[in-house]
């Protein structure tokens, strides 16, 4: 039986696609730093009505998972009722281009879908730096 990306994330040993992914690995991590990277710090309550449909589980559960990746930094104020912040650290921030790509990327993957663009024109948008080499 093969091991979780999760509990192999230091030993990738020539893989860096691998170790970037461990960071990714679950269905909503890509979702929640794309909007904390767009809007800044958010309390889970914004991030929930950001991302529809996600469970209060599954957000909980993925938002401890970039804390404990080092990706996030969740900050709880002493209040009634209590209030949480999510922000990204500076590792998290260093993910940027990685989220920035997959959003552009899946922004020319709808507009082929929807028949506004060609394949190879949306693949010219996404990929330009592959077009210059």
């Amino acid at each position: 039986m093969s091991r979780p990306r999760a509990k192999l994330k230091d030993n990738f040993p020539g893989c860096p696609v691998e170790s970037t992914l461990c960071y990714l690995d679950g269905k909503w991590k890509g979702v929640i730093l794309y909007h904390l990277l767009s809007e800044g710090t958010l309390r889970f309550n914004e991030l929930r009505r950001r991302i529809p449909s996600v469970t209060q589980r599954m957000l909980t559960k993925q938002l401890r998972e970039l804390e404990v990746a080092g990706l996030i930094s969740r900050t709880v104020f002493p209040v009634v009722p209590p209030r949480v912040d999510y922000s990204l650290t500076v590792l998290g921030q260093s993910m940027e281009p990685v989220i920035s790509a997959l959003k552009t990327w899946g922004e020319a993957h709808v507009a082929c879908k929807n028949g506004i663009k060609t394949v190879a024109s949306a693949v010219d948008s996404v990929m330009p730096l592959a077009a210059a080499e």
